[in-house]
């Protein structure tokens, strides 16, 4: 499998990512923002983490209009798997690929730790070697990370089975971190091949720096 990870100015996980997907045996190229096609042959499109253009005027509001975004944009509209962690989420809800807003941090303050989360729907590419209600441990660092959708929008999400992941306890109980609307950490478009999740998987393959759920996570986009 070909993995393309974009990389804007500001973004600082593309590395991680490029190791993550390497470490399970795919072949992974770095895309540099101000092309305008994608290499031939990409399975799967990685936006990654960070602070792309510094996050001014709100995050991803300024990455979405990078070259590189259009071609992206047709490849997920054409059916091409796409991936957005952290600020890549932020950008796909900018470039409207998925339903909502992020807002601050209820506390206004960044969050940067592990944090449980649970398994809502497991009927997609991404979370197929999970089964609902598993809990994981995955990190998350984020300033910007409160998801918000308004009411019609949000029963919409749950219609479609397009809310993946939500914030909870180690028990499985509600924690909800940062204030996204039903403690939601992870959803998808309704084609299921577009999607986001504030949490880091890249940063949780490894058992020795704390977790590694995020392998399984990542696995299920390898065919």
């Amino acid at each position: 499998m070909l993995v393309a990870v974009i990389v804007f100015p500001g973004t600082n996980c593309e590395i991680d990512t490029k190791y993550a997907f390497e470490k399970l045996g795919q072949s992974v190229t770095l895309v540099f923002h101000k092309e305008e096609q994608l290499p031939k042959g990409v399975d799967l499109v990685v936006l990654p983490g960070g602070f792309s253009y510094g996050d001014y005027l709100r995050s991803a509001a300024i990455a979405k209009f990078s070259p590189i975004m259009k071609a992206v944009i047709a490849f997920a509209n054409e059916g091409g798997k796409v991936l957005g962690i952290c600020n890549g989420f932020q950008m796909l809800l900018e470039a409207r690929l998925l339903p909502g807003a992020m807002k601050r941090n209820e506390n206004v303050h960044f969050i940067s730790k592990f944090h449980h989360l649970k398994v809502i729907d497991n009927n997609n590419t991404f979370l197929k070697k999970f089964s609902v209600g598993n809990i994981l441990n995955v990190p998350i660092a984020h300033g910007e990370g409160s998801y918000f959708i308004d009411e019609a929008g949000l029963k919409e999400l749950y219609a479609n089975s397009q809310v993946l992941l939500t914030y909870c306890d180690e028990n499985g109980d509600v924690k909800n971190p940062n204030g996204s609307i039903d403690s939601i950490a992870c959803i998808c478009n309704k084609a299921k091949n577009v999607f986001g999740l504030m949490p880091h998987p890249e940063r949780a393959i490894e058992e020795i720096l704390g977790s590694n759920d995020g392998v399984k996570m990542l696995e299920g986009f390898i065919h």
